[in-house]
């Protein structure tokens, strides 16, 4: 495990492995470098690359500074990339896709960018509250971490009841509380669930957007919303399960798209 230093002094830690061109791994909710779907990437990935994988700030290793702004976590994956030579790609999952984005959009020095399903998917009916990231911060304020779980998985993304009461007996709920501090910085990068259209369409560098064909229409019709958005994009889709592509099927995908 490395650390980085970010602008605001939080304490970045990362794993390097591989050599070659580098991509860092930018993970959604809930994940961190050792836990997630990153951690089946990263062993097939560096077989050709120099990979990053990371703790967002508030999770794992990392350390977290308030006040919180999306800007600070734009500013952690600057200083990965200026640690890693001053120049980088990007593989983005969920809401660490629409991280991405805004990180390409602000102007990192990034060459070429993959983003497999962010959730652009609006909110239909007002069912996300608006307050959200503010519900949030009030639970983890007051150490009830395992409900600001419950409602990040009930009301922000809108799992069925009997989904998450699955999800509660299983072993990965502690690690889910254990990122829980993480929930309201997420809530605040998918802001109101649209596409920011003028961030998409200003982004020139190379850029796939991933879906997988099990994915639900309203994910996959978000997918295509970014690629008919961007200037020199295309989608990709594969096969996998629901918002979830095999690290055997993905990483092949991704290895093609950043050696052309």
């Amino acid at each position: 495990m490395n650390t980085v230093i970010s602008k605001d002094g939080t304490k970045i830690a990362y794993n390097q492995n591989g050599s070659g061109p580098v991509i860092i791994l930018v993970d959604g909710a809930f994940c961190s470098k050792d836990f997630g779907p990153m951690t089946g990437i990263v062993p097939l990935l560096s077989k050709n690359f120099t990979v990053i994988s990371y703790d967002r700030r508030a999770r794992g290793e990392s350390g977290d500074t308030k006040p919180y702004a999306v800007e600070r976590e734009i500013e952690d994956i600057n200083a990965l990339i200026n640690v890693s030579g001053g120049s980088a790609s990007l593989f983005g999952i969920s809401s660490g896709a629409i991280l991405c984005i805004k990180a390409v959009a602000y102007g990192l020095n990034i060459h070429k960018l993959a983003i497999l399903e962010p959730p652009f998917v609006g909110n239909k009916d007002n069912k996300r509250p608006a307050d959200a990231v503010q519900q949030l911060n009030q639970m983890i304020a007051v150490g009830e971490q395992g409900s600001a779980v419950k409602f990040y998985l009930r009301k922000v993304i809108g799992l069925p009841a009997i989904i998450v009461f699955i999800l509660r007996l299983t072993p990965n709920w502690p690690k889910m509380k254990a990122i829980a501090n993480s929930l309201p910085y997420d809530a605040a990068v998918c802001g109101d669930f649209n596409m920011p259209k003028e961030q998409v369409s200003c982004i020139t560098i190379p850029t796939i957007a991933i879906d997988s064909k099990q994915s639900p229409t309203f994910l996959r019709d978000a997918v295509q919303g970014v690629a008919s958005a961007l200037t020199n994009g295309k989608r990709v889709s594969l096969k996998g399960k629901p918002h979830d592509v095999p690290p055997k099927i993905l990483v092949p995908a991704l290895t093609d798209f950043y050696n052309s």
